[in-house]
């Protein structure tokens, strides 16, 4: 079995959670070891498209474009239930009003994107990178955009940065499909490795996400005490808050409802002409 396996995920505190205990050997890894990397969500999709990593976070909706090569964890998902993304502007407005309108995205091959292009149609997204945190709030008050897309932690403080929601993408979701869950982002795994190592691989992994879930307060301690991203101005509150919206139940295997909105959510994509159309879900057993 090739060893070291290369992970990669954001610097995110969902993503950090899961693979926390695997990375500080909380977890038996089978003989397996591991290298990691971190970078921004949109980085982390352009850099599945060269399937060099072993096990890669990814957005779904990036997922379609490398189902090719790489199948879907079943873990490991973030998930939202009735909440989501948010979509801010300076001033209160209908979600209809900016239809043709400049829109902060936070990458092209983003869930976000592909859902805000489902439920609004027709706008000019602008990419805004996700770091620094505040690039997303101080383009709404420049003018250069009329409305942000926010996502992870960045969507939990956009009242404190003076900013009004228009929409919950996951709630219009929800609304959109009667009830269906959202699903954001997930962690991939190269085909290439075979069954025997995808198995093992992932045997380990959904370890490293029961190890937190079952010390969860452990390892919020040690993601608050390493944070590196002094400007998201995370604390203990605001981190628990966001680890219960996407580091839960759904995340350390998705249920049935989960595996229904992956389906839903390519087919509406294939059908706008937003995803490719031998686009597919694989999740692997």
């Amino acid at each position: 079995m090739k060893s070291p396996i290369a992970l990669a995920f954001s610097p995110d505190s969902d993503d950090i959670f899961m693979f926390w205990p695997l990375l500080h050997g909380k977890v038996n890894t089978e003989g397996l070891t591991f290298t990691a990397e971190r970078a921004d969500t949109e980085t982390l999709n352009q850099r599945a498209e060269s399937g060099d990593a072993d096990v890669i976070a990814v957005s779904i909706a990036q997922y379609a474009r490398i189902s090719e090569n790489y199948l879907l964890l079943p873990h490991g998902m973030s998930v939202g239930r009735g909440y989501g993304p948010v979509l801010v502007a300076r001033e209160p407005r209908t979600l209809a009003s900016l239809q043709g309108k400049r829109i902060g995205v936070p990458g092209m091959r983003t869930t976000a994107y592909l859902v805000l292009r489902l439920l609004l149609g027709d706008f000019e997204p602008v990419v805004v990178p996700i770091a620094p945190y505040a690039a997303a709030f101080e383009s709404l008050r420049s003018g250069k955009v009329e409305a942000s897309l926010l996502i992870h932690e960045g969507r939990l403080f956009y009242e404190r940065e003076g900013t009004v929601k228009v929409t919950d993408i996951g709630e219009a979701w929800a609304h959109a499909t009667g009830g269906l869950p959202l699903p954001l982002g997930g962690n991939a795994i190269r085909r290439s490795l075979g069954a025997e190592s995808i198995e093992t691989i992932s045997r380990v992994c959904q370890s490293s996400i029961r190890w937190a879930a079952e010390h969860r307060d452990e390892v919020a301690r040690a993601l608050l005490a390493e944070e590196t991203r002094t400007d998201v101005g995370l604390d203990a509150s605001s981190l628990d808050r966001y680890l219960a919206m996407y580091a839960n139940d759904d995340t350390l295997d998705a249920p049935d409802d989960v595996r229904r909105a992956l389906d839903e959510l390519f087919k509406r994509g294939r059908a706008a002409g937003l995803l490719p159309d031998g686009a597919y879900v694989e999740i692997a057993p």
